[in-house]
């Protein structure tokens, strides 16, 4: 029998999530949780560039709930905590792109609140993405072939200017004035689901980890920039870098670092491997790149048509996981866990 399926809000990356479980033959997308006021109603099908699915979409949680789905493609851009306990404690396993993946970043006391929660439903709760999320399992698996293994990293490298939204940007630091105060902490709180990463690779290597802590760089703009979506004037960030540290004994042994950068002018010039890089210190040693190029014959030209390939590449992870994440025990599961989860049913 088909999974049952809710999907939960229709956003960048929400709108790729529903079409791709609309189209999978596992799958029976029975509802659609609208964010907005101005998507209540409108049939799930215009909502991610399908043809009409006769599903309308709608903002009554209770309504959702009473469809009895099996699992909820959760993909706020923040998760919200009273919603997924209501989802878990009815019984609904969920998985989702929104800034989780054990729940470490949250501290014990919400953690355990979403433990319990799920525990009490039967439910599981599965977080991943892109990165975090994907990017780990690839380093997980890379090193599957050492002996040893003195230190991981993980490394994003990307030109973030495609990533077309002025708030999330600036809540990371892009457009301030470098001398900032403020700066450090913002890249931290806006990046601590690396932190959950930190922890999830840990708990798969079985690392008793001292500390999580997180370093934060920042490259100046030298001249000002028009990005279209948002402006960035000389002297302000342009860049940002951030480490976050897994340690043993004091000694760094799992690095998850991001380097993004948005605009051409800037101090200190930052090289890019446009990607995403694995590199295993031990033996072997070991170096594993990732690339997300577009698919043959693809015809966008706009960075919004770009875009749309690191949505899809965000989302899939999460929607991939829903049979494996509905099989699994109630609680908080990661990919530490679950069995291989593939792309079964996409090959055409």
């Amino acid at each position: 029998m088909a999974l049952r399926i809710v999907q939960w809000t229709t956003g960048n990356v929400g709108r790729r999530a529903l079409r791709a479980i609309a189209e999978h033959p596992a799958f029976e997308l029975v509802g659609v949780f609208a964010h907005g006021a101005d998507k209540v109603g409108r049939d799930a099908g215009e909502l991610c560039g399908l043809p009409p699915l006769g599903i309308r979409a709608t903002d009554d949680v209770a309504a959702l709930l009473a469809l009895r789905p099996d699992c909820v493609s959760y993909n706020p851009l923040w998760p919200n905590v009273d919603e997924l306990v209501r989802l878990l404690e009815a019984g609904v396993n969920v998985v989702t792109t929104a800034a989780f993946l054990t729940g470490w970043g949250f501290g014990d006391e919400v953690r355990n609140r979403l433990e319990q929660a799920a525990r009490r439903g039967g439910a599981s709760l599965f977080g991943s993405g892109m990165n975090p999320g994907f990017a780990n399992l690839l380093a997980l698996v890379s090193a599957g072939i050492c002996e040893r293994v003195d230190k991981v990293v993980v490394t994003e490298s990307v030109d973030a200017t495609g990533y077309a939204s002025a708030e999330t940007q600036q809540s990371i630091g892009f457009g301030h004035p470098i001398t900032k105060p403020e700066l450090p902490q913002m890249v931290e709180d806006g990046t601590r689901v690396f932190g959950d990463a930190v922890a999830m690779m840990a708990d798969a290597l079985a690392v008793g980890l001292d500390g999580i802590r997180c370093e934060p760089a920042f490259a100046v703009a030298t001249e000002d920039m028009d990005l279209g979506f948002m402006k960035i004037g000389q002297g302000c960030v342009a860049g940002v870098k951030a480490s976050w540290h897994g340690s043993v004994r004091g000694r760094s042994v799992i690095e998850l670092r991001v380097v993004w950068k948005m605009g051409r002018h800037m101090e200190p010039d930052w090289k890019l491997e446009h990607g995403y890089l694995v590199e295993i210190d031990g033996s072997p040693r070991v170096r594993t790149k990732l690339q997300i190029l577009p698919p043959h014959g693809f015809a966008g030209k706009s960075f919004e048509d770009f875009m749309v390939l690191g949505m899809i590449a965000t989302a899939l992870p999460a929607v991939h996981a829903i049979p494996a994440v509905c099989a699994a025990r109630p609680g908080i599961v990661t990919y530490a866990e679950l069995p291989l989860v593939t792309a079964a049913h996409c090959v055409r």
